[in-house]
Formats: structure tokens, sequence, C-alpha cells
């Protein structure tokens, strides 16, 4: 097999105008070690025209025609030009099977800043992350839908190991968290209804703020650093691994396929968490009564007293729609996540901070309406 060779001359009569002539085989084996001379030559010199001449090439095929491509790219994108001489009709026909990009020169200089044209930025990206969130909401309610239709159509399998990695090894936080939030509210609570001699009523205080509002509340918030960063970061390198693309390419629905059964597990198991959260909020509550001297019995009796069915419900209730917001939010910026070494991090973050964000939106909300219905 004769092996095949190009070569190169280089007229730099004039250094803002050089000519490089091409000879012999630009082929797919000889193209490479030319490919690196024509850089360096281009690199070198910098011309402001640079002309190149295949009138000699014998045989030119795909790899040939990609370095003419990319000699003339290097050129347009530093706004300089480029000219081609002795092109063959047979390789005119060849370069016209291949698209060319139309590339545009760089531009050096940064634009000058400007109120107007920041502003325009900002609201374009709200808007398209207004369109993107919109879309995919509406794709969720009608998987959602589907699978009430259709039980049989979700991955019961994957709903259950989803379920486990939610709540059982998040159990030994929340029992952490939730003790300590009783035993702390009680402690700062002991003090000032204790110059009132009312020490009782911490029992009222702690028992009624946990059903109500920390429970829910601090079960959300530890959902939303564990479960929703955790949602964020599978499904990011899912998305650049192209493990989405390829189950749209197999015909199976990512949001069916990935997000439905992340969301319903999530949704089942928070009511349960924050229950958790709420028990053991209680027995710390408990501790420090026993040790301001007031017995089990009397510490059971005023929580039975203090705490009725409206509370239970209202902070149940909560608890369902910040299982739906956390999960929904963490997969959304899982499948909004982009190329780059950065880019799963920042989907996190982003995943993170909004669940938190409308976490506490959430919340000031349901306040609001068990205040105007005086639940």
């Amino acid at each position: 097999m004769i092996k095949d060779k190009a070569f190169i001359t280089v007229d730099d009569t004039n250094p803002a105008n050089i000519k490089i002539n091409f000879s012999g085989q630009l082929s797919f084996h000889s193209t490479p070690s030319t490919w690196q001379s024509c850089m360096k030559l281009q690199k070198h010199y910098a011309p402001e025209i640079l002309t190149v001449d295949v009138q000699n090439v014998d045989y030119c095929d795909g790899a040939g025609i990609g370095l003419l491509l990319e000699l003339k790219k290097k050129q347009v994108m530093l706004g300089k030009q480029f000219n081609i001489q002795g092109l063959s009709p047979k390789l005119q026909k060849l370069m016209a099977l291949i698209v060319e990009q139309q590339y545009k020169p760089e531009e050096h200089e940064p634009l000058p800043y400007s109120v107007t044209v920041t502003i325009g930025r900002v609201a374009v990206n709200v808007l398209r992350n207004l369109y993107d969130n919109i879309i995919f909401i509406g794709m969720l309610i009608q998987q959602l839908w589907q699978t009430l239709l259709h039980p049989g159509r979700i991955r019961w399998r994957d709903f259950l190991k989803i379920a486990e990695d939610v709540a059982p090894n998040a159990l030994p936080l929340i029992v952490l968290i939730g003790f300590l939030v009783g035993l702390i509210t009680a402690f700062q609570s002991a003090i000032p209804l204790g110059e009132f001699g009312a020490q009782i009523y911490i029992a009222d205080l702690v028992g009624v703020g946990l059903m109500r509002e920390m429970g829910p509340l601090m079960t959300a918030v530890l959902l939303a650093g564990r479960t929703a960063s955790a949602f964020a970061a599978e499904l990011g390198s899912m998305k650049i691994n192209q493990e989405v693309d390829a189950l749209t390419t197999m015909g199976l629905d990512p949001v069916r396929f990935l997000i439905v059964p992340r969301i319903l597990a999530v949704t089942v198991v928070t009511p349960f968490l924050s229950l958790f959260l709420i028990f053991f909020g209680l027995v710390g509550c408990g501790v420090v009564m026993q040790g301001l001297g007031f017995s089990f019995n009397m510490y059971t009796h005023e929580l039975y007293t203090a705490i009725d069915f409206g509370d239970f419900m209202g902070g149940l209730v909560k608890t369902f729609v910040f299982g739906i917001v956390i999960s929904a939010i963490g997969c959304l910026h899982g499948l909004k996540t982009r190329f780059g070494a950065s880019a799963v991090g920042y989907s996190t973050t982003q995943a993170v901070v909004s669940s938190i964000i409308m976490i506490v939106i959430i919340d000031g909300v349901f306040a609001w309406i068990y205040y105007v219905l005086g639940v």
C-alpha cells in the first residue's frame, strides 16, 4: 500500500497576505500532520489575508476538506479574509456536501455597560425560566393524572427504593433535629413563662408550635437540603451523561419514568417524617418539663388539653404540599442541568435555595389561610 503524502509551501513575500500552496494527497492518512503544520503557520503569521492554493492537489477526501474549513474558520473568527484558489469542480461538489457553519467574528472588546441591556437580559432569563417551569408543571400534572387513571404504568419498585432512601435513611437526622428543637424551645420558653409562674404552659407552646408550624417546616427544610439536592444531582448527572436523551430515544417519557416515582415517594413519606420529628420534639420538651419538676402525667395531660384535631390536620396538610414542591423543584433543576464541570453543583445549589424559598412562601400562605378560616 502506497502511503499518502501531502506537501505544503508558503509564500510569505507579503506577511499580511500569506499564501499556502498544497500538493499531493490530502487524505485521512496525510492530513493530520499537515493539519498541525498549517495551524502553526496560521498562528505564526496571523495574516490579514490568507490564500490557499489547492491546484496541485491530486486527491482530497473529507479530512482534507475539514482542514480547509478549519483554516477558513480561524480567519473568519478573527475578522480576517480567507481565499481559496484552484478548487476543481470535483472538490467544489465535495465541499458543497458539507454543511458549513456561519462563523461570526469574535468580539474582542466587551460591550459597554447599559442599564437597559441588563434589565432586558434579566427579563429574558426570567421569562425563559417561567416558560420552562410552566411546561414542566403541565407535563407533571398530565403524568400524575395518567398515573391516577393507570397505576400500573408506574415502576413501583423504583417508588419503594426512593421512599427507602428518603425516609429510613433520613430518620436519624429527623429524630436528632426533632429532639433538639423541642429541647431548645422548651428551655427558651421556661425563663419568660417562669416570671409569671406559668411554666406548665411550656407544653402548650411547644406542642402547638411543633404540630402546626415547627414540625412540618423543619421536616421540609431538612428534605430540601437532603432530598431536593440528591434529586438534582442524580438527574443532573443523567442529563450530562445523556441518559435522559436515551430514555426519550427508546420511547420512554422521562417525566413518567424518572420524576413521578420520586414525587409520589417524597409526598407519601413526608407526613410520617414530620410525625417522627414532632414526637421526638415532644420527648425533648418532656425532658425539660421533668427537669422543672413537672410529672409525666401533668405534661401529657397539658398536651392533651392544648392540642386538638385541627392542629394535627393543619400541620399534616402542609407536609403533603411541601413534599410535592420539594421533590418537583429538585427534579426540575436536575433536568435543567447544562453541560460543564460545575453544572451539577450549580443545579444542586439552585434546587436547595429554590426549595427553601418556596417552603417559606407556602408556609406563609398557609398561615394566612388558617388565619382567615379561623383554624
